[in-house]
């Protein structure tokens, strides 16, 4: 196979490559803003809609070496160097054609903040489980608009709950939260965010806001871990988040 088998339509190749890791028993799921599209409920509202520039997906650790060959096959150009070097974290591709990148984290997904990732792949077909799909666009510690955009996208028509499925976990994000004081400080810092910006999309969206009022009293009752407390007494003195471009 060559680029040219390569949709240029990034939510259809998105669908493309999900189906050919299901053919071979790859287990690999979306993430970014192309999940939170497939996972919207009923669609998304015209004030979310966004276009989307490039795909993530993030595997197993046990499955980087099939994720690397399934990605060889559907076309894509893996960033060689790269890859040798991060294969157990991080993956990289390219589809020359249309100008895209394809990121593929493995285990966890790692940017400003690490959330982890093993043990819940399997949990939706689609994407990772809507808990973690708020939570990598929510530690972002400059948060943009398009991050904001997705997090309102993936709150909008949804419950929080104690389970995964069709509600977004608020125990799941509480707990990781609670046992990490760096994650917490920025999560809750930019729920906060979203929460005075959601009604300017629009006033039948504004009613999200009172979702990312309520993630973050759940957090806020969450029981802290040790470490956190410990953590939580150097505060702010001390830099609580990585940099994207230490980690490339």
């Amino acid at each position: 196979m060559g680029s040219s088998d390569i949709d240029a339509d990034v939510v259809a190749e998105g669908v493309r490559v999900l189906s050919a890791a299901r053919e071979q028993d790859v287990p690999l799921r979306l993430l970014g803003g192309v999940a939170v599209r497939l996972r919207a409920r009923n669609g998304l509202p015209a004030a979310l809609q966004r276009t989307y520039g490039d795909l993530d997906f993030v595997t197993e650790r046990r499955a980087s070496g099939p994720a690397q060959k399934l990605f060889r096959e559907l076309g894509y150009e893996p960033h060689v160097s790269f890859n040798a070097l991060n294969s157990k974290e991080r993956l990289l591709f390219f589809d020359h054609e249309h100008d895209r990148q394809v990121d593929v984290f493995v285990g966890a997904f790692r940017m400003c903040h690490e959330v982890p990732l093993e043990g819940r792949i399997e949990v939706d077909e689609t994407s990772i489980p809507l808990a973690e799909l708020l939570l990598t666009k929510l530690q972002v510690i400059e948060l943009n608009e398009k991050d904001v955009r997705d997090a309102i996208a993936v709150l909008h028509d949804r419950e929080l709950g104690d389970e995964d499925g069709e509600t977004v976990n608020a125990g799941r994000i509480a707990r990781l939260c609670c046992d990490d004081w760096g994650l917490w400080r920025t999560i809750t810092r930019n729920l906060e965010a979203c929460r005075q910006q959601a009604g300017a999309y629009g006033d039948d969206l504004a009613g999200v806001a009172t979702r990312f009022s309520e993630l973050e009293g759940r957090i806020e009752a969450e029981p802290k871990s040790r470490a956190w407390r410990l953590r939580a007494k150097i505060g702010e003195r001390k830099r609580w988040y990585d940099l994207p471009e230490e980690r490339a």
